[in-house]
Formats: C-alpha cells, sequence, structure tokens
C-alpha cells in the first residue's frame, strides 16, 4: 500500500514539474491556425491583431477616408501611411497616421477630365521610381475592372513628397495590358531589391494570378507577363483585396475579405521563387470591406485598414 502511494506521489510531482511547452511550439498549439515562419526574416509566429491608439485617439479613420483601398508605409517619414479612396472618388491620395488622423491631402493632376469618373483605384506602392533610382515613387493603381471588360488598365506615379503636407501632385500615366484576357485586381506590389512592380488578379477560384509588370513607361502599353497562381491550403479561400510584398523579398501578405494570408519561401530573392511558396493564414480581424494592408518598416508587423465608413485600424507585431 505504501509502495504504491509513493508511486502515485511519484506521478503527481512529475506531472507538476514536467516543462510545459513555450515560444513557437506554445503558440501553434494554441492555435494550429496559424503555423509559425521558418527560416525567414520577421516575425516566426504574429501575435493578435488590437486596435490602434488608445482612447480617445484609437484608429477610427475618418469620413474623408470612407473607401479606403490601400495602404503603403512610408520610406521617407517614419509613421507616416499612404492611402486612397476607392472609384467614384476625387483623385487624391491622403498621408495618415498609425491612429487614422489625416495629415496631408495630395490633390493629384495629369488625367484627362472625362477620364476622372472612370479610375477605379484599388491599390498603393511605394518604391524606387525606376530600377536602380535612388528616389522613391508612390505608385496608385487603376486596376479594378469588376466586369473584366477594360483592354488596358494603368498605374500612377509620383515621387514620394519631400514634405508632409496638402499639395497638388501631376502624375505619370504608365498603362498596361493582360497576356491574355482583361482581369478584375486590387491588389500591387514591388520588389524591393529590383523596383519591378507585380499585380495580384481578384480571381473566384483562387487567391489569383501574379502578373509583373516590365518596362513601364508613358506613351506606351506595357504587356504584362503571368507568374503563376497562388491558393489558400484546400482552396479554402479566393478573392485577394490588398497585398505588400516584404522588404526581404521572402514574404507576402494577402487579404481577402475573410482573412489575411502569408506566403513563404525562404532564400526568395524574385516574385518567380515566391509564387511557389508555403501559403500560411496569419492573424487579421474581421472588418467589413477589408481591402487595405501593409508591411510597416522592418517587417515585423503590419497594418490592416477596410474599405468602409468609420472603420478602425489594427495593426499585427511578433508574438
Amino acid at each position: 500500500m505504501r509502495r504504491s502511494a509513493l508511486v502515485l506521489a511519484g506521478v503527481l510531482l512529475g506531472a507538476c514539474t514536467t516543462k510545459k511547452p513555450s515560444g513557437p511550439e506554445a503558440a501553434q498549439a494554441a492555435d494550429p491556425r496559424y503555423p509559425p515562419a521558418e527560416g525567414l526574416p520577421g516575425c516566426s509566429l504574429y501575435g493578435e491583431p488590437r486596435v490602434t491608439g488608445s482612447p480617445p485617439n484609437t484608429g477610427r479613420v475618418p469620413l474623408v477616408l470612407a473607401e479606403m483601398s490601400g495602404l503603403a508605409a512610408s520610406l521617407r517619414h517614419p509613421g507616416v501611411y499612404w492611402t486612397h479612396n476607392d472609384s467614384g472618388n476625387a483623385f487624391q491620395v491622403f498621408a495618415i497616421n498609425d491612429v487614422g488622423a489625416v495629415l496631408a491631402t495630395l490633390t493629384l493632376t495629369g488625367v484627362d477630365a472625362k477620364e476622372l469618373g472612370r479610375l477605379d483605384l484599388e491599390d498603393v506602392a511605394l518604391g524606387p521610381c525606376a530600377p536602380g533610382d535612388g528616389r522613391s515613387c508612390l505608385y496608385v493603381a487603376d486596376i479594378g475592372d469588376n466586369f473584366e471588360r477594360r483592354k488596358q488598365v494603368r498605374l500612377f506615379r509620383f515621387p514620394e513628397p519631400e514634405q508632409v503636407a496638402d499639395a497638388t501632385v501631376a502624375v505619370e500615366t504608365l498603362p498596361f495590358s493582360y497576356p491574355d484576357k482583361p482581369h478584375d485586381a486590387e491588389a500591387l506590389v514591388l520588389e524591393p531589391r529590383t523596383g519591378r512592380l507585380a499585380v495580384i488578379t481578384k480571381e473566384r477560384a483562387s487567391l489569383g494570378a501574379v502578373f509583373s509588370l516590365e518596362g513601364l513607361a508613358p506613351g506606351s502599353v506595357t504587356k504584362a507577363t503571368r507568374l503563376g497562381e497562388l491558393h489558400a491550403p484546400g482552396d479554402v479561400d479566393f478573392r485577394t483585396t490588398a497585398a505588400d510584398l516584404h522588404e526581404s523579398g521572402q514574404r507576402l501578405l494577402l487579404r481577402t475579405y475573410t482573412r489575411v494570408w502569408e506566403v513563404r519561401r525562404p532564400g526568395a530573392t524574385r516574385l518567380e521563387e515566391l509564387v511557389q511558396g508555403q501559403v500560411a493564414e496569419v492573424p487579421g480581424p474581421s472588418q467589413a470591406q477589408s481591402e487595405a494592408l501593409t508591411y510597416l518598416p522592418g517587417g515585423r508587423a503590419y497594418l490592416l485598414g477596410s474599405e468602409f465608413a468609420g472603420q478602425l485600424l489594427y495593426r499585427v507585431d511578433c508574438r
């Protein structure tokens, strides 16, 4: 009897002192939806989304951005994010901070008045004005095409302003077409090393086809090049509405109406390699018309916004 009691006590003591899992393994066990990233710059695991700021300065987007449809973190001005509205709004880009306050309004010019009502601005990206150019430019993507009828779509390019202040800015128009047929698209990314741009189409049966844009120039129509197609595990999700490429080039964030995904490939140096990588779900808030996201500088967090009046901005950091 005494021997049995000693054995039982030993078992109980072992149970109390056994080391519990910690680090990425514990986080993964707690929420198996989000597999850890291994062998990559940036976070191994992301934490839960949280509203930016604190009361009363919470990250609620003002009504002037009632249809926010793109986000890009400034390369020149720390804490500044460039954004814009979807179709049917003024031809403008806004500088905001991470709690949604508007810091500046850029009124864009250089588009014929007849064309202004046809714009369907869906995303914005930031990077070199040209391969090897030390300046940074903003690229605003007029690539929305709900009925897939546009023979040509386009990007608008202009240098990132030296100051965060209201201004009128002239844009260059960079038209392109697809090699197969018109596509609806809402996501634009830029390779940090090369300055090459790419769009990710909004597909009903996948996370989108990736088309690179090389040789963009005013006055000529560039033919996009298909690099591949992205799929969620088990094809459980579709219709990418926003994207951003990590500064390492080894991770790519994708947003849909319901989830956030990250494409991962250690050592990837070009999009051709990255699109063959693992697609993993990462944390994201529940938002109506979720159509905006960007990595933060340093690539260890991301910011998310919504194309819906009065929505909140959310931030996701490393766990």
